[in-house]
């Protein structure tokens, strides 16, 4: 597949697209660069779409990590990047890169004859790693292919090479925005370590195709900037969440939301009336300093405490008005 020029021509749906984009956006930041404004005149609530990743399960089968993601509550899950299979000792891919967009059709399957719905998944590789746009390139493909509306890609954490990035993000747009699925590029240390940086990017891009997805315990873990003045930042072009906390005592850890030091009410308040669809996909759901459970059981377990804790939030944001 060929990535189209600067001067093709857009789709109407792409046009469509585009068009509520603004509107959302405009409405978004209105509301904040007057201050708080009544709940009758903000855009329509963010459907924020909580899911679980199998990355907590990833030293157990996928099909053992997919079935206890479902009997912790989730109606929504995101493929982690492997799993330690039953008989083997290293780990499988749960999509492999070269992998055709009819496999990636059946595992879709898989999740969804269980009742989840897939919405992201890994790309597995650094935007600018030489075959960055190949690669890239084919994961949006299988995305397509399984009905996944989210392919993630994040930099190196010693910084990204921000104008290759450029480059390849406005040709990968395109290709995005032609097969129904958005690349979304989340925080992950050195050059574009916080979301301010990974919305300059963005904003330069300038394709509804590419996206900023927020990463708050990477910022505060990498950088030790505080997410929430950062989120405020480039909460425009936030389309989705991974999901995890951080603690700096008593230990520096990454943990699970609710159980660190992030305030997700304050996090998930800039884009709680986007009128958008939000993934919110919990990357880490460990509780810090204690050791992780050694059986699925008790990670199903902690899934299930993690989703109890986001609905609450989630609730309890939407419900904010200019009284508070």
């Amino acid at each position: 597949m060929k990535a189209e020029t600067s001067e093709d021509h857009m789709t109407r749906r792409s046009l469509l697209k585009l068009a509520t984009t603004g509107l959302a956006g405009s409405l978004f930041l209105s509301s904040h660069l007057s201050g708080k404004t009544k709940v009758s005149e903000r855009a329509k609530a963010t459907d924020f779409q909580l899911a679980c990743m199998t990355l907590p399960y990833s030293q157990f089968p996928l099909n053992r990590a997919l079935t206890g993601i479902k009997a912790a509550g989730y109606d929504y899950v995101a493929w982690g990047t492997s799993h330690r299979e039953e008989g083997n000792t290293t780990q499988t891919p749960v999509m492999p890169v070269d992998a055709s967009t009819e496999q990636a059709k059946e595992l879709a399957e898989q999740c969804r004859d269980l009742g989840l719905q897939p919405l992201m998944m890994f790309s597995t590789i650094y935007p600018e790693a030489p075959k960055g746009l190949q690669v890239l390139t084919h994961r949006l493909i299988q995305a397509e292919a399984a009905g996944i509306s989210q392919v993630l890609t994040f930099g190196h954490t010693m910084g990204g090479n921000r104008k290759l990035w450029i480059e390849r993000f406005k040709q990968l747009g395109p290709i995005a925005r032609d097969l129904g699925v958005m690349l979304v590029v989340k925080q992950h240390g050195g050059t574009t370590g916080t979301g301010e940086a990974c919305g300059k990017i963005i904003e330069e891009v300038n394709d509804p195709g590419v996206r900023v997805n927020y990463d708050a315990g990477n910022v505060m873990d990498y950088l030790n900037v505080d997410p929430i003045p950062d989120i405020r930042k480039c909460a425009d072009v936030v389309h989705s969440f991974c999901m995890k906390d951080h603690r700096n005592w008593p230990q520096d850890q990454d943990c699970g939301p609710g159980f660190g030091e992030i305030d997700h009410y304050r996090l998930l308040e800039p884009v709680a009336f986007t009128g958008r669809k939000i993934p919110l996909c919990c990357e880490n759901i460990f509780a810090p300093i204690v050791p992780r459970p050694m059986n699925p059981d008790g990670v199903d377990q902690l899934a299930r405490q993690v989703r109890i804790y986001m609905e609450t939030v989630i609730a309890g944001v939407q419900q904010i008005d200019e009284s508070t």
